[in-house]
C-alpha cells in the first residue's frame, strides 16, 4: 500500500488537473447543462471531472474501489475492508460553478476501512489547495492551518445549505435557521459544503451544519479534524454506519463552540 504522503502528492496533482479541466471549460463557454431528476443540476464539466479523476485512479490503483457522484454513486456496494476507497465529487458547487460564482471546489477523500485519510479540496478560481492527512495536520496551500477560537455564540458565524429536494423539509430546515440566527451573529450560505468545512478549519467561518451526500463532505471533514475543529452530529448516527461516512446532520465548529450549537440545533429538531 502507497504510504499517505506519495497518495496526497498523486491526490493533489488530480484535483489540479481537475480544476484546470473545468476552468477551462467555463472560460470557452463550453458548458451544457442538464438535471438530475428535474432537480438537482449537472454539467458536462462534472463529467469531465469526474472522468478524468477516475481514470487516472484506475490507472494507478486498478483494485482500489471508487464512490463518485456522477458515476459511481452508490455506498452500499462499498465494501469497509482493507481496500482503499476513493469518495469524489468532481464539482462541489455546480450550481455556483453553472452560475459564474467561485465558490466551487474539487473534492477527492482517500479511506482505509472506513476512515478517511488522506484528503484534498481544491478551489481553483481561487487557487486554494486544502489538504489533510490523518494525525500530521491540515494545510492550505501547504501552510499549516487552525480552526478558530471564537467562545462567545452571538458573535459565532454560521454557515449551511439547503437540499435540492426541499418537499416536506421546509419547517424543519426554518426551526434550524431561525434557531441559528437567534443565537449566533449571522449566517452564510455559499454554495459548497466542502468548502464551508474546508473555511470552518481555518478560521473563515466558526461552524457549519447541513446534511449532505458523502462527497460532499468526506474530505473536508478530515481537513477541519486535523486543523483542530471538532466535526460530528447533532442527531445520532444510525447503527452499522462508520460515522466519518454518515453525511446527514453534519455539524462542524471550533471545540469551544460545539456543544452549544448542537444544543440548539437538537432543540429545534420538530422530531
Amino acid at each position: 500500500m502507497a504510504d499517505h504522503e506519495s497518495i496526497l502528492a498523486f491526490t493533489t496533482q488530480l484535483a489540479e488537473q481537475a480544476g484546470d479541466l473545468i476552468v477551462q471549460m467555463r472560460a470557452n463557454s463550453q458548458l451544457s447543462l442538464a438535471y438530475k431528476q428535474d432537480i438537482e443540476l449537472v454539467t458536462n464539466a462534472d463529467i469531465a471531472s469526474d472522468e478524468i479523476i477516475i481514470q487516472s485512479i484506475r490507472d494507478k490503483f486498478p483494485d482500489h474501489q471508487v464512490l463518485a457522484e456522477e458515476s459511481h454513486p452508490d455506498l452500499s456496494k462499498v465494501e469497509h475492508n482493507d481496500t482503499p476507497l476513493w469518495i469524489i465529487d468532481p464539482i462541489d458547487g455546480t450550481v455556483n460553478y453553472a452560475h459564474y460564482h467561485q465558490q466551487v471546489a474539487v473534492s477527492i477523500a482517500y479511506c482505509v476501512k472506513g476512515q478517511v485519510q488522506v484528503a484534498v479540496v481544491y478551489c481553483p478560481f481561487q487557487a486554494e489547495m486544502f489538504s489533510a492527512i490523518r494525525n500530521q495536520g491540515a494545510w492550505l496551500n501547504d501552510q499549516p492551518i487552525r480552526c478558530g477560537d471564537k467562545k462567545h455564540m452571538e458573535k459565532a458565524l454560521i454557515a449551511t445549505g439547503f437540499p435540492y429536494d426541499k418537499r416536506g423539509k421546509l419547517p424543519q430546515l426554518m426551526s434550524y435557521l431561525a434557531s441559528i440566527l437567534e443565537h449566533c451573529a449571522d449566517v452564510r450560505r455559499l454554495g459548497s459544503a466542502a468548502l464551508d468545512i474546508c473555511w470552518v478549519a481555518m478560521g473563515r467561518l466558526d461552524g457549519y451544519y447541513e446534511s449532505v451526500s458523502v462527497w460532499d463532505c468526506a474530505a473536508a471533514l478530515l481537513i477541519a479534524s486535523e486543523a483542530g475543529a471538532k466535526c460530528g452530529h447533532f442527531v445520532d448516527v444510525p447503527q452499522g454506519v462508520p460515522k466519518e461516512l454518515h453525511p446527514e446532520h453534519l455539524l462542524v465548529s471550533n471545540p469551544l463552540l460545539f456543544d452549544g450549537l448542537k444544543k440548539i440545533l437538537k432543540d429545534a429538531n420538530l422530531n
